[in-house]
């Protein structure tokens, strides 16, 4: 009981400190959208639906890693993270709540597209259950990614610099609007390095029915990425949080 309440309560601050503020809301939700309308204006014969999986894929991983990567970090530099370590609970159980409220928040930010896609376009076709898994697989190794920029960064712009690191260069390399057919030979290798390719590729198959890789194997990938990225960020946090 008590590692239920120290979990609801840390989860609750974040809620009410970071989810709703400006910079979240840009990075997770207006700027998906902006790039999204920016390949509309590029390409007026586009549909909608073939942008939704990338829009989606987008929206989770610029959310995640936004509200992670920074908030611990900013936690970190006012010291206010220092007293949650000392608290009398579980290292597992603050690590499990920051993860789980990135991770909600960026499915909450994947399926904004979705809202605003309907009325654009018919998404009855959409095999949910597939879209759902994948959003959540992203979700997870998204905060994973950003746990792990958290515990390596000591200022905010450091966060912030790491997370840009590894997020534009996905927006090209991970099929969200370039499909990876289309790339490079020589770029090929590193996009299938990269977890989010797994899970954009899934949300392929879901919404518009055609994909890469089969969606079990996708699956199978994003797990496989989320147990490395734990281990990493398991390694880190003994290293760097255990006081």
């Amino acid at each position: 009981m008590e590692t239920a309440i120290a979990f609801w309560n840390i989860l609750k601050k974040d809620i009410h400190n970071y989810y709703l503020k400006p910079p979240n809301i840009s990075w997770g939700i207006i700027f998906p959208l902006s790039w999204t309308l920016m390949q509309l204006i590029r390409s007026p014969d586009m549909e909608i639906i073939e942008l939704l999986p990338g829009l989606m894929a987008m929206s989770v991983l610029f959310g995640t890693t936004s509200m992670l990567a920074v908030t611990i970090t900013f936690e970190k530099r006012a010291q206010s993270f220092d007293r949650l370590l000392l608290a009398p609970i579980s290292l597992s159980t603050l690590v499990f709540a920051k993860l789980s409220g990135a991770i909600i928040f960026g499915m909450v930010n994947a399926f904004v597209p979705v809202a605003f896609a309907r009325f654009f376009a018919d998404l009855r076709g959409t095999n949910w259950p597939i879209a759902i898994i994948a959003v959540l697989l992203i979700a997870v190794t998204s905060a994973l990614l950003g746990l792990l920029i958290a515990v390596s960064a000591k200022e905010v712009f450091e966060a912030q610099t790491f997370s840009n690191f590894f997020r534009f260069p996905m927006l090209f390399l991970c099929g969200l609007f370039v499909p990876i057919e289309n790339l490079p030979s020589f770029v090929k290798p590193i996009s299938f390095c990269l977890p989010l390719t797994y899970g954009t590729d899934a949300l392929n198959r879901a919404i518009r029915g055609s994909s890469v890789f089969d969606p079990l194997f996708n699956v199978f990938i994003m797990v496989v990425f989320g147990a490395l990225l734990f281990y990493l960020c398991q390694r880190n946090i003994k290293k760097n949080w255990i006081l």
